[in-house]
């Protein structure tokens, strides 16, 4: 994970004072690329903790075309709740407390209760819009995913190869517009290439976490398509780190990194569409001591 950790010692060195909408400000360079050599290992960061679990069953929610919380709110997977919390406590005449207060903290844990226990109320209440899983599989009526295994299938050597979540037309109605917005793949030499473009990217929390995702992803892709996983490459518009993370950013380049765990997929279902996370297996995790933690929980 050197790449990684070399950027955030650059934009702590060269990044600019920006304000950014959650009120915190950032330190921020525009235009940075990374690239990993699947072949070395898996790129889950060695130096803080990232929470596997939640980034296979939120990947695996993106392929099932979802864009309703109930799905990860059954897994105990909360990273989606808060923009239909606030949506509904707006409709039903609640004032919208701090996010960190404890009051939020109450409403979330009810508010997911009610999603896990009534099905009516989570297909009102736990939509999201037309983000990432609605784009992915139903772009327009055309379904990115299952369009380009095709297209790897039938034609490697295409340009084409090309899923995108950014659709204009679509944007104001979707909860959060998508960050990891456009990929692409890439065949050669018998191995699969993913190259990620990601509009802004939260360096400490989000980058960590959206790296093992693809990686993921490219595992997955390749084993569908009968290739060796190769590079991911990923490309950030907006790199930051928010103030508040300064000083746990410090504390993570003290720490001198560990080799890379290795990704096992146990099998290869019929389709990309029938992963379920029992699949996943990461092996040789070696990690700092200060990640108390199991990487999968």
């Amino acid at each position: 994970m050197r790449p990684y950790l070399d950027l955030l010692q650059y934009v702590l060195d060269y990044g600019l004072r920006k304000e950014d909408r959650t009120g915190t400000g950032t330190l921020s360079v525009f235009g940075h690329q990374m690239r990993f050599d699947l072949q070395d290992g898996f790129p889950l960061a060695t130096t803080k903790r990232v929470w596997f679990r939640g980034l296979a069953q939120e990947m695996l929610w993106f392929l099932a075309g979802s864009t309703n919380i109930k799905i990860l709110v059954d897994n105990r997977i909360s990273i989606w709740t808060d923009w239909p919390l606030k949506h509904y406590l707006e409709a039903i005449g609640h004032a919208v407390p701090s996010s960190d207060s404890e009051e939020w903290t109450l409403l979330k844990k009810d508010f997911e209760a009610k999603i896990r226990e009534d099905d009516a109320f989570a297909a009102q209440y736990g939509e999201l819009g037309p983000v990432y899983g609605k784009q992915w599989r139903d772009f327009g009526g055309v379904d990115q995913i299952a369009r380009v295994i095709e297209s790897i299938k039938t034609k490697p050597d295409s340009r084409r190869h090309i899923v995108n979540a950014w659709n204009a037309a679509e944007i104001d109605a979707m909860a959060l517009p998508p960050c990891h917005m456009f990929f692409q793949f890439w065949v050669g030499a018998g191995r699969l290439s993913c190259h990620l473009y990601v509009r802004s990217n939260d360096l400490f929390l989000g980058a960590p976490f959206n790296i093992a995702q693809y990686a993921l992803l490219t595992h997955m892709m390749a084993q569908q398509c009968d290739l060796e996983p190769g590079e991911l490459v990923y490309s950030i518009g907006d790199c930051h780190i928010y103030m508040n993370h300064v000083d746990q950013v410090r504390e993570q380049l003290s720490r001198e990194p560990y080799p890379l765990p290795t990704l096992r997929i146990k099998r290869k279902p019929a389709s990309i569409f029938d992963y379920e996370y029992e699949d996943f297996e990461v092996g040789d995790y070696v990690h700092h001591p200060a990640i108390k933690a199991p990487v999968a929980v």
